[in-house]
């Protein structure tokens, strides 16, 4: 007869993430539906709508974040992203009317992606 320790079967704790590690996956996540939504945006728009609309409330939260007096990133890159938080609602609409794709909008998360690693983004 064989014991095991009830330790091997316990549920072993998640890995602590940090908050920068959560908003680049949220961000590459959005990305990535965002590109696919508009590769397909011919034979499914309320796809790159829902798209749209998931990455403009990913941006509205980034934005209150940095709107907050508690936030302790610098002042002017907390305008620069609150200022790419306006920009994406204003192109989202110009993409729903026709007037623009979504590359604009994965390039600003993708830039965001790479400060949040620490390779340079918003400047």
């Amino acid at each position: 007869m064989t014991f095991h320790s009830p330790l091997a079967y316990a549920q072993r704790e998640a890995p602590t993430r940090s908050l920068r590690s959560i908003e680049y996956d949220l961000l590459a996540l959005t990305t990535q539906r965002l590109t696919a939504a508009w590769a397909q945006r011919g034979e499914n728009f309320p796809a790159l709508a829902a798209a749209l609309a998931d990455n403009q409330r990913l941006w509205l939260t980034l934005a209150d974040d940095v709107a907050g007096p508690e936030n302790a990133l610098p002042s002017a890159l907390r305008a620069r992203l609150f200022y790419l938080y306006e920009f994406t609602v204003h192109h989202s609409r110009a993409v729903l009317d026709g007037g623009g794709s979504v590359e604009v909008l994965t390039d600003i998360n993708t830039a965001v992606m790479r400060g949040l690693r620490g390779q340079g983004g918003v400047a």
